[in-house]
């Protein structure tokens, strides 16, 4: 068992709260469809933010390996679901805690297995594949309203056990077309921060080894 330093304990308890912060934000962004440019059928706003949650998980899985990064994804998965069934909806949670960590598990396993090729290759791959995963299932569980189980929708078995909940009907296959298109660019931007981090980190781990033979 890997035994972290307080540095890299206040690290990874900071990689739970932004994974939270970054899932909760998107959880509300997402009910909130862009009005200009007749965008409204096609994108949300968050679908800027969510993309993050993927680069705070290659960063973890980089630093500190995907045991690691897996435990940032459960916690950072069972405080975005707690906070976002008061800040959003309970339908939006379970479809976002279902996604997130379906996706985020498959993110660390791509991420893990490429990670000795080239810098950018397992961040990308692991992102646009992962959120693929995640745009499916998000969009699909958030917005059908339709029967989904056994000719139930969700909103009646939510209601079977006592959790009141009423499907927002939007255009979700549009949606989530346009989500992963924006996923795809937003993760691609996001390999300059992360490129510029991992080189940091690289520096950080050479004057530590520096410093231990001297």
């Amino acid at each position: 068992m890997t035994a972290f330093s307080a540095d890299d304990r206040s690290k990874l308890l900071l990689a739970v709260g932004a994974m939270a912060l970054v899932v909760l934000a998107s959880n509300i962004l997402v009910q909130h469809p862009i009005q200009a440019f007749g965008l409204q059928d096609w994108l949300t706003f968050g679908a800027f933010t969510y993309p993050f949650a993927f680069l705070v998980t290659d960063l973890a899985n980089r630093r500190f390996g995907p045991a690691a990064a897996r435990k940032v994804v459960y916690a950072g998965f069972a405080l975005a679901v707690a906070l976002s069934i008061y800040f959003a909806t309970p339908r939006i949670a379970i479809a976002s805690g279902v996604a997130f960590l379906t996706a985020q598990l498959l993110d660390v396993a791509i991420f893990n297995a490429l990670r000795a090729k080239a810098w950018w290759i397992a961040p990308l791959t692991s992102s646009v594949l992962a959120s693929a995963l995640d745009t499916a299932l998000f969009f699909s569980l958030a917005f059908a309203c339709g029967p989904v189980i056994g000719g139930l929708t969700i909103t009646q078995m939510l209601g079977a056990v006592g959790i009141p909940d009423a499907c927002i009907a939007l255009p979700w296959q549009t949606l989530a077309v346009a989500d992963y298109l924006v996923k795809l660019a937003v993760s691609a931007v996001a390999l300059v921060p992360y490129g510029a981090l991992v080189a940091r980190m690289r520096r950080a781990e050479d004057g530590e080894g520096a410093r231990g033979t001297a």
